[in-house]
């Protein structure tokens, strides 16, 4: 369970960064960045918590989710304009960093209330994409799982890569380990190489 914590808090930060990023590219004013990243990092887990049936959910519960979330919302409004000339990948940095980590905790926590292992995947990946596709629709953009480079599919590779190897019962720690780092290669890979899921034909 601390463990859990502990990812959960990680991926609020860094998806914090990214939401409160984008608003500030799309110069937002102070308080349209702070809900933008409040949304982008708290969505994805309250979302999920609401499907598990876990409420109040645990950014709700915990006082320290949206601390973090504000925190760093605060930050990156403070420190935008010294980093606005790198924005595009450190963006898609930290949005494939914080998709990893809500995979990962998406998936642990599904697994906490003995979900089957295909729906703890679902689950993963609904809490690596939820806040992000929340965030884009408040700003008024076609959700990025709806068009980016193989997004929702890492997502869902990292979660079910730890529920893989809680199954084949390597320690919970390198089973996170390995989730976080496969969803994040095969997300920054595919943007590299402008990866796309097969589309319907015409």
């Amino acid at each position: 369970m601390k463990s859990l914590i502990v990812i959960d808090l990680m991926g609020t930060a860094v998806f914090a960064a990214e939401g409160a990023s984008t608003a500030a590219t799309a110069r937002l004013d102070v308080l349209g960045i702070l809900v933008i990243g409040f949304v982008t990092a708290l969505g994805g887990g309250i979302i999920r918590d609401l499907l598990l049936g876990y409420t109040p959910p645990s950014s709700i519960r915990d006082w320290r989710y949206g601390a973090v979330a504000l925190i760093t919302g605060t930050v990156v409004f403070l420190f935008h304009a010294s980093t606005a000339d790198m924005n595009y990948w450190l963006l898609t940095s930290l949005d494939a960093a914080g998709l990893s980590l809500f995979a990962v905790a998406g998936v642990e926590k599904a697994m906490e209330f003995k979900l089957h292992p295909l729906l703890a995947v679902m689950m993963g990946g609904i809490t690596g994409v939820g806040g992000g596709t929340v965030r884009d629709l408040l700003l008024n953009r076609v959700p990025t799982v709806l068009r980016s480079d193989v997004y929702a599919a890492a997502a869902l590779l990292g979660a079910a890569i730890t529920i893989l190897c809680l199954k084949l019962k390597m320690p919970p720690t390198l089973a996170s380990v390995l989730g976080i780092v496969s969803c994040f290669v095969l997300r920054m890979v595919a943007v590299y190489n402008h990866w796309n899921l097969p589309g319907a034909s015409s």
